[in-house]
């Protein structure tokens, strides 16, 4: 038998416990994934919280802790003891969050609450028809579809973010603090609701920061949120980023930072440009892109790979190209973004990781 025969036969050969290991892998996956939206249904209305806070309770104490509706509460919680998630003492009628499920569902735990990424399920899930849509005739779907993701990135980076900034994200660059004690401007382009921007505006009097964002909404609420926290010191703008290298005015900050924000720019490259353009040649540009590789093979044990890929799929890449741009998409990866840093101009780009952070790679990069 020649080599090629060989090779056809291995292809073909039909492997029967294969064929049931992966329809058992298939069940697996329908029912995690119909888990995933009771999970997010679970933080949104607060039962979570309610059952970590709590000892054993019946479903009426549970919805009435809650202030939900008690029917739907029980049928909800028959989705989280048949997963597992939930144990039900059927004797006394009674449900109970174990705490160390707790840890990972309950707003109690900010930094390790898993819940809050359920909630990307669902709001992709609004948006299948438009991309399917997309698979048959191109184009994308442009950001107004996605009705709740600004507020999904606010608690996402709320969690992930925003409690890092001061021990391990500003350390990265030496000196750094010492800089925003004494006084320098700020830009954080593609500030979504400016979480981040306000954050450190409250932490650095001195220093003079900016936010940039296409969406009027999120604008409206990282100014809502800068009014409350009493930053006076801060300043954010609608402004479409498309053309910021040629609109940026020149050696304008010293710092500038993007959280996740590169990759679903109708023009990344555009934008990088005019980050160079806008930076003082002293300056530092701090960028937090999503942890993966230009290549689908070396993301294959990545342990959020297929989550990172349908949002890059459903949201990152499609919202690009609804622009026109160019559709990196979220897993566009380390290879390609070390690429275009250097072609907008920084030579000198240092890639980290953070030990409580699997999902990003922080960027510092400096001018030529």
């Amino acid at each position: 038998m020649s080599a090629v025969t060989d090779a056809a036969h291995s292809v073909t050969a039909f492997d029967d416990k294969r064929a049931e290991a992966f329809a058992e892998r298939l069940v697996d996956i329908l029912n995690s994934g119909a888990l995933t939206l009771m999970t997010s249904i679970g933080h949104r209305t607060g039962l979570f919280d309610s059952l970590a806070a709590m000892g054993p309770a019946t479903s009426q104490e549970i919805a009435d802790s809650a202030g939900l509706n008690e029917r739907y509460v029980r049928e909800w919680l028959g989705a989280m003891t048949v997963g597992n998630i939930v144990e039900h003492d059927s004797a006394t009628g009674t449900y109970y969050l174990p705490p160390e499920h707790a840890a990972c569902l309950s707003r109690s735990s900010p930094t390790d609450n898993v819940a809050v990424f359920a909630q990307y399920i669902p709001l992709l899930g609004a948006v299948e028809d438009d991309i399917v849509h997309c698979f048959r005739h191109g184009g994308g779907v442009p950001y107004e579809r996605f009705g709740r993701f600004h507020e999904i990135m606010a608690e996402d980076s709320g969690q992930s973010v925003i409690p890092a900034l001061e021990e391990h994200i500003l350390p990265l660059v030496p000196g750094l603090k010492q800089r925003l004690e004494q006084g320098i401007r700020v830009l954080d382009a593609g500030c979504g609701r400016g979480k981040a921007i306000n954050k450190l505006a409250a932490l650095y009097p001195n220093s003079h920061f900016t936010g940039y964002d296409i969406s009027e909404e999120a604008i409206a609420l990282a100014r809502k949120e800068a009014h409350e926290l009493g930053n006076t010191n801060v300043a954010f703008e609608i402004r479409d980023l498309t053309d910021f290298d040629s609109n940026a005015e020149p050696a304008a900050f010293d710092f500038i930072t993007t959280f996740d924000a590169v990759h679903d720019q109708a023009a990344p490259a555009a934008l990088l440009r005019g980050i160079r353009r806008a930076l003082a040649d002293d300056g530092i540009y701090l960028a937090q892109d999503i942890k993966g590789s230009s290549h689908h093979h070396e993301d294959c044990d990545h342990p959020i790979g297929p989550l990172l890929y349908t949002l890059s799929c459903m949201h990152c890449m499609t919202v690009s190209l609804a622009s026109g741009g160019e559709g990196l998409g979220a897993m566009w990866g380390r290879e390609k973004a070390l690429e275009y840093f250097q072609t907008a101009g920084f030579g000198d780009i240092e890639v980290h990781e953070l030990d409580h952070d699997f999902q990003n790679y922080w960027y510092v990069c400096r001018p030529r």
